[in-house]
């Protein structure tokens, strides 16, 4: 773009009266500026590009107040960093706080965090439906030379300008009109950028006839195959002499982590003792200690309620006299799934007083255990001890300020017991157990197993009410949450909202010094009259298994809040069998295109000709509840966006997920029936 086409210099364009439109290409420079300036703009951002030379015979590049463009020795290249870095530098990124959503680097907007009321981190966001827009990761290092070009040609004002998450005005915004200095950051004289208004944006690129292309910064298919196969694990149930003697296949389970670190937990071990196998998940909410605790605990606290009287004595005996124990789980963990060492042998000396008491109550003279009494019994047992074991504390340090911290988060708990062709599902929250069925035309149906624990449930505020005076019957549940706070109404741990005040107190103030400076201990619930509000108690369903039950799906709310149950069993069900039942296509009252509706049938036929590229069944759900469309089909773009979320972000677009799919046996299952 030679000559006068290219970019005025500082005094011809701020001697523009505002809204004035700009000079055609073509037409003669600003009387202020001597001659037009370098080809290129005011100032070369890359070094990839020749720098600016003084002609011989006339003066060197200069700004109209006299400052020089050029020095002496030029300055080294741009370093490699994050977009994150990059970012660090300004103060602002909100839309909200920006009248005129401009990028300012340099603005005074919202220094002073206790005015701004957005609800996380200033930082640059992508909105998922913005599928146009590129997304930087805070993972994903770009050379500096790739970024400076949006800035020197205003094109992140256009591209952030609609990128922020916030749903309230802001009363720290600067007034409409800013100085075009506070506009401008310049952190070395070479490397200098203007942001224009948005409104004047057409009018800046057709007046220079330029504009940068964003950048896409989008994962390939292997490395999405990485993220999400990371923490997949798969159990096969081995044989004996030749016949499968258990209802259970084998089972698939994966986890895809939204906080940092992770808050969902699973667990899954076969009882050694008695027939059976345990499988669940844990959804933590404030922190991960208490999902991590019970994933721990609780199936050794299932399996002693589920020995018995003879055996109980056994293993007692055995501690007594110092003689190896009698094995009651085989676990089945993935590498990433770990066990507290150091509070082990706290966790087993609870254990074994649960055990005694067991001992004591039972004399030996009914030889029938009931399977749901036990389920109970085993997770009121273990929410008592983590409660009991905060109160006395522990000498060591380390183990006091892990107990309290497993006391004061929470955690909710989906498990399933299967023994043959019996079938219970213990749930405390808001996890859920969904049955899938195959009808005798090939079709797929959701039974539901479990009840969500939370406002949704009328039978649960109807609980809540009446355990508490009638005074309280407004204040219990207040914006579908528990006092305001707690969306489950059922869960472990969650001292506050069961311990009384006077004890909360005086657990505080003889705990360490990290548990006293946490402002969520010291944090007392509005209306807090009479606890405990809040119960582990679970809600156990029975269910007995049939030849056409095919699977069962164990998963937190994460998946749940993006997928609906029939589309949960019908993309695992389709997965186990390796059939595609040709349905028409449903559009959702979209307007489609001729040319939309041959690539929706080509990706149709695509994936009826090809094999699955999953080997996990849990795999396989994610990658539809990250990656679904409004086609119902997987989007590699919107699964690339989901993943590359920075962790700031991922927790504003959903939740961790945590699935275990157990697979029956349908040949042992119908033998069951047949043999009754």
């Amino acid at each position: 773009m030679p000559g006068a086409a290219g970019l005025r210099g500082r005094a011809g364009w701020r001697g523009r009266a505002r809204g004035a439109p700009l000079p055609a290409a073509g037409s003669p420079p600003p009387r202020a500026v001597s001659r037009p300036p370098p080809r290129g703009g005011w100032v070369r951002l890359l070094r990839s590009s020749p720098p600016l030379r003084a002609r011989p015979g006339l003066p060197p590049p200069a700004w109209s107040d006299g400052s020089p463009l050029l020095r002496a020795r030029p300055p080294p290249p741009p370093p490699l960093m994050s977009i994150s870095a990059l970012l660090s530098m300004g103060r602002c990124c909100c839309r909200c706080c920006c009248p005129r959503g401009l990028w300012m680097l340099s603005a005074p907007c919202c220094d002073d965090r206790r005015m701004c009321v957005c609800p996380g981190p200033r930082r640059i966001g992508i909105p998922v439906g913005s599928s146009g827009l590129p997304l930087f990761s805070d993972a994903m290092p770009a050379p500096a030379q790739l970024f400076f070009p949006l800035l020197r040609n205003c094109e992140l004002s256009r591209i952030y300008g609609t990128a922020c998450y916030c749903h309230h005005k802001h009363l720290c915004c600067p007034p409409l009109y800013l100085p075009q200095s506070r506009l401008r950051y310049s952190p070395h004289p070479v490397y200098a950028t203007f942001c224009r208004p948005k409104e004047s944006w057409w009018q800046y690129t057709q007046g220079r006839r330029y504009a940068s292309t964003p950048q896409k910064f989008y994962l390939t298919p292997p490395q999405v195959n990485s993220i999400l196969k990371a923490n997949e694990y798969s159990f096969k149930v081995p044989e004996f002499d030749g016949k499968n003697v258990s209802s259970v296949l084998g089972f698939d389970s994966n986890q895809l982590p939204a906080n940092a670190p992770i808050e969902d937990r699973r667990s899954a071990a076969t009882c050694l003792q008695t027939r059976g196998m345990l499988l669940g998940v844990f959804d933590g909410h404030a922190g991960c200690a208490c999902s991590q605790a019970v994933s721990e605990r609780l199936f050794y606290y299932i399996a002693v309620s589920l020995l018995p009287h003879e055996t109980l004595l056994e293993i007692e005996n055995a501690v007594e006299s110092g003689r190896a124990l009698l094995p009651i789980l085989q676990w089945h963990k993935h590498p990433n799934d770990y066990f507290s060492k150091e509070a082990s042998k706290l966790y087993f000396n609870s254990l074994r007083t649960y055990w005694q008491e067991l001992i004591d109550l039972n004399t030996g003279e009914s030889t029938d255990i009931d399977v749901k009494e036990a389920l109970i019994n085993a997770f009121k047992r273990l929410d008592n001890d983590i409660s009991l074991e905060a109160q006395v504390g522990d000498p060591n340090s380390f183990l006091n300020y892990l107990v309290l911290r497993v006391a004061f988060s929470g955690a909710t708990a989906c498990v399933a017991h299967v023994d043959g062709v019996d079938l219970h599902v213990a749930n405390t929250g808001d996890s859920r157990a969904m049955l899938g069925v195959q009808e005798e035309d090939g079709s797929w149906s959701a039974v539901t197993l479990s009840n969500d624990h939370n406002a949704q449930n009328e039978r649960e505020l109807e609980r809540l009410k009446l355990e508490h005076p009638k005074n309280e019957a407004k204040s219990v549940v207040k914006q579908d949450r528990l006092l305001g706070l707690l969306m489950p109404f059922r869960a472990f741990g969650d001292v506050k909202f069961k311990w009384s005040i006077d004890l909360q107190k005086r657990v505080i103030e003889s705990g360490p010094d990290q548990l006293n400076d946490n402002e969520y201990t010291k944090f007392i619930p509005p209306n807090y009259y009479t606890p405990p509000y809040l119960t582990a108690e679970p809600e156990v369903t029975y269910h007995r298994l049939r030849p056409q039950d095919k699977f069962l799906v164990l998963a937190t709310d994460g998946l749940w809040e993006t997928m609906h149950r029939q589309d949960v069993v019908r993309i695992v069900g389709e997965y186990l069998t390796g059939m595609h039942h040709q349905q028409p296509i449903a559009v959702g009252g979209y307007k489609v295109t001729l040319g939309q509706m041959h690539g929706l049938l080509t990706e149709r036929r695509a994936k009826m000709s090809s094999v699955f590229e999953d080997q996990n069944a849990a795999t396989h759900l994610i990658r539809h509840a990250v990656g679904n469309n409004e086609f119902g089909t997987v989007d590699h773009e919107r699964l690339s966006k989901m993943l590359s979320l920075p962790e700031e972000l991922a927790r504003m677009y959903r939740d961790d997920i945590t699935i275990i799919v157990v697979q029956f046996n349908s040949h042992v299952v119908g033998a069951y029936q047949n043999q009754e």
